[in-house]
């Protein structure tokens, strides 16, 4: 009787959380692994470069989400949880996003509009195969932590850029995202005077972006040494593709350039910082500018070919791909 009436009790409780649940707009399976629509590509496996050790939430809950009341709910507490977007979340300003935690699109449904996401003094947090459109903000901002995974996104429209990495922010991978009708892309580093928080951190890997007729700003790096851009597209860009300033490295290995009037720079407007260039393509582009001394990259990779980068990551980038 006893045995019986506790998990009567049990299964009771169990019914009431999952009803209170529905009612802020998701739904849990405890200890349940995240499953993406298909894992046809091995790099979606798992982050190449400084952000190789990101778990995100694995190990803990998948959680399946479908408004913006459930999405927040779901995001924004430290404990180990996959989040799964099941359909486009109307958000304004910006969500925190607590540690341990992936954000993970199902298909090509998950959209957020209107808003950004911001992971601010967090670690281990994966952010993939999502569309931002229309962010008030910056759609996903990244600062004061570490492990960070950014993949397989699209972003566009953000009024205040795309994806920012800044304030000590350390070992971040960005790969195979879509990056288009965009005005400022990507920034690692965000201000000429925070050079104490800044210097010896900062290190990201780029890697197998498609940077789609964005106008301005499309890698802007400050402080950051090494920063890895490797195998990216950048297309139809009428300003800079790269460019390092206050002190940065950054490693420009094997990415096609084309239609971009300046593939990299050192400094610009900025004190400069340092280009090591290696094996990159240009179709109907201008000159790169190198210079000074980039730091060793820590890791090992494969570089592919520049011939090959453009039909791989305009097949491979953004959501619905992996």
């Amino acid at each position: 009787m006893s045995g019986t009436s506790a998990r009567s009790k049990t299964a009771s409780a169990v019914a009431a959380m999952a009803a209170a649940l529905l009612l802020t707009g998701f739904s849990v399976s405890p200890g349940a692994a995240a499953e993406p629509a298909s894992t046809t590509r091995a790099d979606s496996a798992a982050p190449l470069g400084f952000g190789a050790d990101t778990t995100g939430g694995a190990g803990g809950e998948t959680v399946s989400v479908y408004n913006a009341s459930g999405f927040i709910a779901a995001v924004q507490s430290t404990t180990a949880r996959t989040v799964l977007v099941t359909a486009p979340v109307n958000i304004s300003g910006t969500v925190d996003v607590g540690s341990n935690k992936t954000i993970l699109g199902v298909g090509d449904a998950a959209r957020i509009n209107g808003g950004g996401l911001n992971v601010s003094g967090a670690s281990n947090v994966i952010i993939q195969n999502v569309r931002f459109i229309g962010s008030s903000e910056v759609a996903i901002n990244v600062q004061n932590s570490s492990d960070v995974w950014i993949d397989h996104n699209e972003i566009s429209r953000a009024y205040k850029g795309g994806i920012d990495i800044k304030n000590g922010s350390d070992q971040v991978t960005v790969s195979w995202n879509r990056i288009y009708d965009q005005e400022g892309a990507l920034l690692v580093g965000h201000d000429a005077e925070n050079d104490a928080e800044d210097l010896g951190k900062l290190r990201v890997t780029f890697a197998h972006n498609w940077f789609d007729g964005t106008e301005e700003r499309n890698l802007l790096v400050r402080f950051g040494n090494p920063v890895h851009v490797l195998n990216n597209f950048f297309s139809d860009i009428d300003s800079y593709g790269v460019r390092s300033t206050e002190l940065a490295g950054v490693l420009i290995e094997g990415n096609h350039f084309e239609n971009a009037r300046t593939p990299y720079s050192v400094g610009g407007y900025f004190e400069f910082g340092s280009i090591e260039a290696r094996d990159n393509k240009f179709t109907g582009s201008g000159s790169g500018e190198t210079g000074g001394t980039v730091a060793d990259v820590p890791y090992d990779y494969t570089v592919e070919s520049p011939e090959t980068v453009k039909a791989t990551v305009t097949a491979g980038a953004g959501i619905g791909r992996i």
